[in-house]
């Protein structure tokens, strides 16, 4: 099947963010969401509640001029209850708030970036690729004005974890089909977990404006930018459904991967879907493992 051709708009777009100097960008907008100066956050954090017409009574900081500054009031935490966790054992939760770009079967090793557009599974997590042949993928978008904290879509064990650089491309969906194999060009921190009957990748994507990235196992993974993949470093966590495992310092993508015969995708789930953390997605597989059982217990990003 030939891929539909992006228009005009779309691919002077792709070639605009080619030329910028993104990850300098990068840099600037991480120092200065960052400012803790109250005149010069709290603009920052009301222009951005005004724009994106932002809930704060859903946060467990409901006066958003309380954050020390405006990557915190970004990443803010939600408040208890804000957003229902599953009770069926089997049942997989959306790890983020966001919409559904992408799901379905990974053919072979190929996954669906866009309408007519796909991409390769080693090219996106390297090589436990081979893991998740014929298995299940989805992507969601987490737009800017989305809450930013990503959770562990079923009971987990974490097993290793990598950080591979990239480029820093936005992510949004015009971009995303204009621009080939953009999820394996773009830096993101793929974390490989064992779970009831199989395995899951959880691979959070950065993206223009989006340089850093936190998991609770390694704190802040970048920045610093790397030129070179790290290998598969092993790491050992247990992670409840709903528990947190990282968070994006501005709007991105993550993308779950798992192994076949692992889960099966709710009906009448598709693109464009909008989704929030705790709904659930799908069904797992085989029995509930007693190593990540139950209840968030209270995990934290380790701050670098």
């Amino acid at each position: 099947m030939s891929a539909a051709q992006p228009g005009a708009a779309a691919r002077l777009l792709v070639l605009l963010q080619a030329l910028l100097p993104t990850r300098l960008l990068s840099r600037v907008v991480h120092a200065l969401a960052h400012v803790r100066a109250r005149p010069v956050k709290n603009a920052l954090i009301r222009i951005f509640v005004t724009r994106f017409g932002v809930d704060m009574r859903e946060a467990a900081e409901p006066d958003a001029t309380a954050y020390p500054h405006f990557n915190a009031f970004f990443t803010r935490a939600l408040a208890p209850g804000a957003r229902p966790l599953p009770e069926d054992a089997h049942t997989v939760a959306s790890p983020v708030d966001g919409t559904m770009s992408e799901l379905g079967a990974i053919d072979g090793t190929t996954l669906i970036q866009a309408k007519g557009s796909h991409y390769d599974a080693a090219g996106l997590i390297g090589e436990d690729a081979g893991d998740f042949r014929d298995g299940r993928f989805c992507t969601i978008y987490l737009a800017p004005w989305n809450y930013h904290r990503i959770h562990a879509p079923a009971p987990l064990s974490l097993t290793a974890w990598r950080h591979i650089p990239g480029r820093l491309f936005s992510v949004n969906p015009v971009t995303v089909s204009a621009r080939p194999r953009l999820f394996a060009r773009n830096e993101r921190v793929v974390a490989l977990f064992d779970c009831a009957g199989g395995r899951l990748a959880v691979v959070m994507v950065g993206a223009l404006l989006v340089g850093s990235v936190d998991t609770v196992w390694a704190g802040r993974v970048t920045p610093p930018h790397r030129r070179r993949p790290s290998p598969a470093i092993p790491a050992r966590g247990r992670y409840a459904v709903g528990e947190e495992i990282g968070r994006f310092n501005m709007g991105s993508t993550v993308i779950l991967l798992a192994t076949p015969g692992l889960l099966e995708w709710s009906g009448g789930l598709g693109p464009g879907a909008p989704l929030r953390m705790g709904q659930a997605i799908g069904t797992l597989g085989g029995a509930e493992p007693s190593a990540a059982a139950g209840r968030p217990s209270g995990h934290d990003i380790a701050r670098s």
